[in-house]
Parts: C-alpha cells; sequence; structure tokens
C-alpha cells in the first residue's frame, strides 16, 4: 500500500473517531427530555399563575403552588379551575399526603 493512501486512511479514521469521540453542541439544551428546546417551551409563570390563583381565598398558597407546578410542568391550564386535561403533568403532582398539589 503506498504511503499516501495509508495516511489518507488515518485520516478519515481520525476524523471518524473525532465525530463520534466529541459531543455535538447545537445550542438546545433539552431540559424535559422530549427533544424540545427549553426556550421555545418556556412560559411567564408569574403572569399565568396570576391568571389561575385570581378567584383563589387563599391568595399566597395558590400562587406559592401554582409557581411550583408552573415551573415543572412549563404550563398552567386555562381558566381559573378545572381544564387539567390541557396539562397532564401539572395535574398529576401531589403533595405528600397523596392531595393534588396544583391549583
Amino acid at each position: 500500500m503506498p504511503a499516501s493512501t495509508s495516511l489518507l486512511v488515518c485520516f478519515i479514521t481520525l476524523l471518524l473517531f473525532v465525530s463520534i469521540a466529541q459531543p455535538h453542541e447545537t445550542g438546545v439544551v433539552d431540559v424535559d427530555g422530549n427533544g424540545g428546546d427549553r426556550d421555545e417551551t418556556k412560559i411567564d409563570c408569574g403572569k399565568e399563575c396570576e391568571r389561575r390563583c385570581k378567584l383563589a381565598s387563599r391568595q399566597n398558597m395558590c400562587h406559592r403552588a401554582c409557581g411550583t407546578c408552573c415551573g415543572r410542568c412549563q404550563c398552567v391550564p386555562p381558566g381559573t379551575a378545572g381544564n387539567e386535561d390541557v396539562c397532564p403533568c401539572y395535574a398529576s403532582l401531589t403533595t405528600h399526603h397523596g392531595r393534588k398539589k396544583c391549583p
């Protein structure tokens, strides 16, 4: 085998190794594991929880719980109550006592 051919084979092998070994950085952070970009799905939890809790009798507790749920799920169901089928993650969170956490 000529020296130029073996040099070419070594170079191609090196490129293949580097492309496999080095992680690809695309600028997209997949925090929820569904392949989406966090910046695309990030919502204003303060605004959404203000809307959701506006009729609550215990405003501080509602805002605190809603903020936690919104931060984890990145969604808040429409309206001031119900509609939890729109955001299953929000509806599935529970307290240590097994009660629904999110207002």
